[in-house]
């Protein structure tokens, strides 16, 4: 009989180490399948300076490692290992790894989502250099300095505007010669004075060794290539939940995010099931929100526990002669 564990969570970033936290400190037995890329994406940010409790700033692994070294210190155990398939049509509820099958009696879905980035080989080594996927997170450290923002939809719209408040110069790069976002965001892009747009072009490389020097950029109409001087590159083409694992199992939206169910906020369409972070957050994507809704969804899994030992109480004793 495999061991029966109160809550699995899948997923250790901000959020699912927050569930961990909360649920072993609440005397939860608690196992956190963290992946084989633990951390989540606060692993590739090198400087973290807007999260509370962190004066000097803290990078972002360092920041990951105190929080498992918290969750673990009561009691939490954590697994590195891929959840590759989970069965919550029948309890207990199933996660499987390569190695081993799980089960839980609540399971905390924390799998966050995932940037889409150009798959440059130049844009990854300089992750943290000066490439981002976050102006919110990093638009601080571009005080005047020049940046470029990659795409042509509302998120680039928003990443370019915010951009603004550091940057001396914001330059848009997009492959068409008209932008995907809603005509109120291009506007507002478009009209501000610092913000200027590459339109028909693609970026093709990063420059730089140690840090972001540059870009270089292909006019797809004229194929032509130049180099665009800049200390910064936010990609922002999109994200993608890490939700394919969940597919057919929980109801998800067009887009692929969890969806709670109406009137909850961590309660997924399966009864014991819950969720938190970015894989159901498309808003705000900030690690403290994420650790937010950790805490949130290990709280509503120790009442869903609590009711459900409550509910077995009450049968026995009408069962009772």
């Amino acid at each position: 009989m495999s061991e029966l564990w109160d809550t699995i969570i899948i997923g250790s970033g901000p959020a699912g180490c927050t569930a961990a936290l909360y649920g072993s400190r609440a005397y939860l037995k608690t196992l956190v399948v963290a992946g084989y890329e633990a951390g989540g994406q606060l692993m590739l940010t090198s400087d973290v300076e807007n999260y509370p409790g962190y004066p000097e700033g803290v990078q972002g692994p360092e920041m990951m490692a105190d929080f498992r070294k918290q969750a673990e210190r009561f009691g939490a155990r954590f697994v590195d290992e891929d959840a590759t398939e989970v069965d919550f049509t029948k309890r207990p509820l199933t996660v499987k790894t390569p190695t081993a099958s799980y089960q839980g009696k609540t399971v905390i879905v924390a799998t966050g989502s995932s940037a889409k980035w150009l798959g440059l080989s130049s844009e990854k080594r300089l992750q943290g250099r000066g490439v981002s996927a976050c102006a919110t997170c990093d638009g601080f450290f571009f005080k005047d300095k020049r940046v470029v923002v990659v795409g042509g939809g509302d998120s680039a719209m928003e990443e370019a505007t915010f951009l603004t408040k550091y940057a001396s110069e914001v330059v848009i790069v997009h492959r068409r010669h008209e932008f995907r976002a809603s005509k109120i965001m291009a506007a507002r892009a478009l009209n501000h004075p610092k913000i200027r747009v590459v339109w028909d072009s693609v970026v093709v490389e990063v420059l730089g060794e140690e840090k972001v020097e540059g870009v270089r950029v292909r006019n797809v109409e004229a194929d032509r290539a130049e180099d665009l001087p800049t200390d910064g590159v936010f990609v922002a083409i999109g994200h993608h939940p890490n939700t394919d694992l969940f597919r057919g199992q929980l109801h998800l939206d067009e887009a692929g995010y969890v969806v709670p169910e109406p009137g909850h906020e961590t309660q997924t369409s399966v009864e014991g099931v819950f969720v938190a972070g970015d894989v159901y957050d498309h808003r705000y994507r900030q690690a403290i929100t994420a650790a937010g809704s950790g805490c949130k969804a290990a709280i509503d899994a120790e009442k869903w526990l609590e009711a459900q030992g409550a509910a077995a109480e009450l049968a026995a004793e009408t069962r009772a002669p």
